[in-house]
């Protein structure tokens, strides 16, 4: 089976949020280098519209947002409780808790001159400008409450707080990590490792748990081009679907439906496909494009929507 492909940027928190999971899996995996915001075109071939960052890739499955990726990367490593689905509701509900209001919380507050040395060396002066424009425009379209700036520095400290007196092991859940301790760190990662905020005083525990988490590294993966991991999806054929799963699922009504597929709270600009498959907890389409042939995209069902489109 090929390698697992991840199309991400460096300062990308979600995108740390899965490097940090593979680093601790060590599963192999290829590292494809994209732009911050889009245009991407050689993404697009694979993705359609869908603009968030990461995507994975394995072969001609693709891998949209982090819910399916992990539930991807706890199957290949056989580490159940790397996937929201496998666990209990008080890990599943602080994963949707942080993951939804921390996050922001956390970029809107995580502001310093730290982080802008690392946006000026990362990119160029119109890049930079045409990224503040872009997520302007995509904070416009957000459908979730989302905290006020000048509340966000307030909710971070909570949040803080709240996994500080949650560490009574070495993990917020236990003796060893789950998915609930790899969403809590990407969100303060944008706080303490891009921002270079201190934490270690008021929060000593959560420190050393990050240094924890980030000690696990990102598995030393191998760069390839976003042409050679097009390539890539171009010789192989997505993977056998199980038709048990779409009949338990009741998706047979919408097997072979054209749709449009998009969050339903930020970034919501949809993709195309065809319903092929899918479980309780996804949708599976199917696309083509001339510079990779078929290509099945994978997407979660919750905080998606699914529309049929209508006369095709």
């Amino acid at each position: 089976m090929p390698d697992l492909i991840l199309h991400h940027y460096p300062l990308s928190p979600f995108s740390e949020k899965i490097r940090a999971m593979l680093g601790y899996t060590g599963i192999p995996w290829q590292s494809v280098v994209t732009s911050e915001m889009p245009p991407r075109p050689l993404l697009e071939p694979l993705v359609g519209g869908y603009r968030r960052i990461p995507v994975a890739q394995i072969g001609a499955d693709v891998f949209c947002d982090t819910r399916t990726i992990t539930t991807e990367i706890a199957a290949l490593a056989n580490m159940p409780e790397l996937a929201i689905e496998n666990c209990n509701s008080a890990v599943s509900d602080f994963v949707v808790d942080i993951e939804r209001n921390a996050f922001f919380a956390c970029v809107l507050g995580g502001g310093s001159w730290a982080l802008v040395r690392r946006v000026w060396r990362s990119m160029s002066m119109l890049d930079i400008g045409r990224f503040f424009v872009d997520r302007i425009r995509m904070g416009s379209t957000i459908k979730i409450p989302v905290v006020k700036p000048t509340q966000a520095a307030g909710v971070v400290k909570d949040y803080l707080g709240r996994v500080e007196s949650m560490l009574q092991a070495d993990f917020l859940f236990g003796d060893k990590p789950n998915i609930a301790d790899f969403a809590a760190y990407h969100c303060f990662w944008f706080v303490r490792d891009l921002s270079e905020k201190d934490i270690e005083k008021a929060f000593p525990k959560t420190d050393a748990w990050m240094d924890r988490m980030k000690a696990y590294g990102d598995g030393n993966p191998e760069e390839i081009t976003a042409e050679e991991a097009l390539n890539i999806a171009k010789l192989e054929q997505p993977r056998a679907l199980v038709e048990r799963d779409a009949r338990e699922h009741a998706l047979e009504p919408l097997i072979g439906k054209t749709v449009l597929l998009a969050p339903s709270d930020y970034a919501t600009v949809p993709t195309e496909g065809v319903v092929v498959g899918g479980a309780a907890h996804s949708w599976i389409i199917s696309r083509t494009h001339s510079w990779v042939g078929e290509v099945h995209v994978h997407f979660p069902k919750h905080a998606y929507e699914l529309t049929e489109v209508v006369g095709e």
